[in-house]
C-alpha cells in the first residue's frame, strides 16, 4: 500500500509540474495512465498476498506432512524392533524344537532296544521254562511246579519232596529232582539262580541246632545250594541261598494242606540282563 500512495504521489507531482506545459490531452493521457498504473499495482499486490497465503499453507501442509513422517517412521522402527524380536524368537524356538526333535529320536530308538532286549529275556525265560517242565515232568505230581512270575522262572518243591519231616539233609528223591534240575542249569550258564527256602508258621520245637524257622529255611536254602555246586558242579558265583521263613507264605497256614503249600523250597532263575541294564543305565 506504501508503495501505492508513493507512486500517486509521484505522479501528481509530475503532473503539477507539468500542467503549465502540457495540453488537456496529455494531461487526460496521463490521468488514464495512472489509473492503469493503480489497476495493475492492485493486481501485483493481490497477487503477492495470495503467494504469501500460499506459502504459510505450504509451510503449514510441510510441517504436518513431517509430523506425520517422523510418527510413521517411529512406528516403523517399533514394529521393526517386534519383527527381529519375533524373527529371533522364532530361530531359537526352532532349534529347540529341532534338538528336541533329535533328542526324541533317540529316545525311541533307545526304547526300541530295551523293548528288544526285554523281548529276548522273555523268550529265554519261556524257553527255559519248557526245558525245566519237559526235565523235571516226572515230578510234578510230587509237589514241583514251574511257573514264571515277573519275567523270573520258579520252580517250587516242596519240602516233602526234597527233606524228611524237620532235617535238612536232601534225601535221595530229592537229589535225582535236583539233579534234573542241574542238567539243565549247567547248559544255561546265563541264569542266575536264587536258592529260598520257607516255613509254615508253626514254631521249631526240639531240632537241636535248629532254633526257629529263620534256621530252618536258611539251612534248607543251604543245603539245595551246597548240593548244586557240590554234586552237580554248579558255579557257585551263579547262586545265593536266602531264607524267608514263615513270612511270604502261598496260602494262610489255617490247616494242614495249606500249610504243606507253605513248606517249600523257590529256585528262582533270573537270565542274566547286562545289556538291558547297560541300556537303562544309558
Amino acid at each position: 500500500m506504501k508503495f501505492k500512495y508513493f507512486l500517486f504521489a509521484a505522479f501528481f507531482c509530475l503532473a503539477l509540474h507539468s500542467c503549465v506545459v502540457l495540453s488537456p490531452k496529455k494531461y487526460k493521457a496521463l490521468l488514464a495512465e495512472r489509473d492503469s498504473l493503480s489497476i495493475r499495482t492492485g493486481r501485483l499486490e493481490d497477487t503477492v498476498a495470495k503467494l504469501r497465503a500460499d506459502t504459510m499453507r505450504l509451510h503449514r501442509e510441510l510441517n504436518d506432512l513431517q509430523n506425520t513422517y517422523n510418527a510413521l517412521n517411529g512406528n516403523y522402527n517399533a514394529l521393526n524392533d517386534k519383527y527381529n524380536s519375533v524373527n529371533n524368537n522364532l530361530n531359537t524356538s526352532s532349534s529347540r524344537v529341532n534338538e528336541l526333535s533329535s533328542d526324541l529320536k533317540k529316545r525311541e530308538a533307545r526304547l526300541k532296544e530295551v523293548e528288544d532286549a526285554l523281548h529276548k529275556r522273555d523268550e529265554a525265560t519261556n524257553a527255559l521254562k519248557n526245558k525245566l517242565q519237559q526235565a523235571l515232568l516226572g515230578f510234578q505230581n510230587s509237589g514241583l511246579t514251574v511257573d514264571i512270575r515277573d519275567g523270573k522262572v520258579y520252580v517250587s518243591l516242596a519240602d516233602k519232596l526234597l527233606f524228611p519231616s524237620g532235617s535238612i539233609v536232601i534225601d535221595e528223591h530229592g537229589k535225582a529232582a535236583l539233579k534234573q534240575l542241574a542238567a539243565v542249569l549247567n547248559k544255561e550258564p546265563d541264569i542266575n539262580i536264587a536258592v529260598e527256602g520257607h516255613t509254615d508258621d508253626k514254631k521249631v520245637i526240639n531240632l537241636g541246632q535248629i532254633k526257629d524257622n529263620w534256621d530252618l529255611s536258611v539251612m534248607r536254602a543251604t543245603s539245595v545250594c551246597r548240593y548244586l555246586t557240590q554234586e552237580e558242579n554248579i558255579d557257585p558265583h551263579r547262586l545265593t541261598a536266602t531264607g524267608k521263613s514263615e513270612f511270604q507264605p502261598i496260602d494262610a497256614n489255617d490247616n494242614t494242606q495249606d500249610r504243606a503249600k507253605n513248606r517249600r523250597i523257590e529256585i528262582v532263575l533270573t537270565p542274566k540282563l547286562d545289556e538291558l541294564y547297560n541300556l537303562i543305565k544309558q
